[in-house]
């Protein structure tokens, strides 16, 4: 078989189908991206005048997405969520439950990785451009679902909700997608050069 019939094989495959498959692959990854997800929501830092705090949770939850692809993605973020909601304190500042007014990014950053996953099984990890817009889509996601969640668990009207749960995370989110834009064609060149 030649390069060139191989190379459209890989179109569809995200970071994770490079590995030799097996169910034991699979599940060590679901757990891994969870866990991954759960490491990472404890890199916080409390934004003043916000019940949510800046964390490295969703920069996570992209990642797992996006080299996972959309099922794996949303088996993890679920096992991530489910976990949470039994108890163990690994969402961010090392809290747990559904009663938190941050629970709703969790839930946004469920369909976000499924939706980046998706986007990444049909290339969206193999150029800075391409990442770029699945990472702003996924933000985006995470936000539409997580800011409504805080305003109806905290009772804030919608600008206010806004305001404390979206416009402050703005300039670091923008560099988490930088960071990923750089980080996702890189390791999709080093592993097809395998």
């Amino acid at each position: 078989m030649s390069t060139a019939a191989a190379a459209p094989a890989r179109t569809g495959q995200v970071l994770a189908d490079l590995l030799p498959a097996s169910r034991v692959r699979d599940a060590a990854l679901v757990v891994g991206g969870a866990a991954l997800t759960g490491i990472a929501a404890q890199i916080a830092l409390p934004v003043p005048g916000s019940p949510v705090p800046v964390t490295g949770q969703t920069f996570a939850a992209l990642l797992v997405g996006t080299a996972l692809g959309a099922g794996r993605g949303f088996l993890s973020l679920a096992l991530y969520a489910l976990v949470g909601i039994a108890g163990v304190p690994w969402f961010a500042e090392g809290t747990s439950g559904a009663a938190a007014p941050s629970f709703g990014y969790v839930l946004g950053m469920i369909l976000a990785s499924t939706v980046v996953g998706a986007l990444a099984r049909r290339g969206a990890d193999r150029s800075v451009l391409r990442a770029a817009g699945a990472m702003l889509l996924g933000e985006a996601i995470i936000y539409a679902v997580g800011v409504p969640y805080l305003g109806m668990a905290t009772g804030m009207s919608a600008s206010a909700a806004i305001a404390a749960g979206l416009t402050p995370f703005l300039i670091g989110d923008a560099l988490k997608a930088a960071l990923a834009m750089g980080l996702l064609p890189t390791a999709r060149k080093f592993a097809d050069k395998r």
